[in-house]
């Protein structure tokens, strides 16, 4: 079976791509080049919480992640959630972003609900994970959360 990880990270600098890149590093997926896939998780994986990527391939290649992102200069909270729910077979991701945590788990426990009754599955298990971080209004930079899956190992570009 292959395992889709489940990271998270929070990243703060003086561009908008520059602290998307340190939320990356702190989830230790910064040095692959993303490729983003909707939201069904094949019936053949795991999914696994860890607080860091594991080395998933030489640097430079292609991993596939559903993404959860949220990237402000305001002033505040900036909150990214993933949820997901499996079963028997196949499952479901489903992301969301806000200023409230709160508010980013009930949306994404809604859009799991409404993606469940859409398929004709066993749903049995359930779980939200979500990355919030403070934006310094002082500090004049950016502040960029991300929760991501990861689909397994990378994969070569070319």
């Amino acid at each position: 079976m292959k395992t889709i990880f489940i990271i998270r990270g929070a990243g703060h600098a003086s561009t908008a791509m520059a602290s998307y890149d340190a939320a990356l590093a702190a989830a230790n997926i910064h040095n692959y080049n993303l490729t983003t896939v909707s939201s069904v998780i094949p019936a053949e994986a795991i999914v696994e919480v860890v607080e860091t990527a594991p080395d998933l391939g030489p640097v430079g290649s292609q991993l596939t992640v559903v993404e959860a992102r949220m990237t402000t200069a305001e002033t505040g909270q900036v909150a990214a959630g993933l949820g997901w729910t499996t079963g028997a077979g196949p499952g479901l991701f489903y992301e969301a972003t806000g200023t409230d945590p709160e508010s980013v788990r009930q949306t994404i426990d809604d859009g799991l609900s409404s993606g469940a009754t859409l398929r004709d599955w066993s749903f049995t298990d359930r779980r939200v994970i979500t990355e919030t971080a403070e934006r310094n209004p002082d500090a004049g930079e950016y502040t960029t959360v991300v929760v991501i899956a990861a689909y397994g190992e990378s994969e070569s570009l070319f």
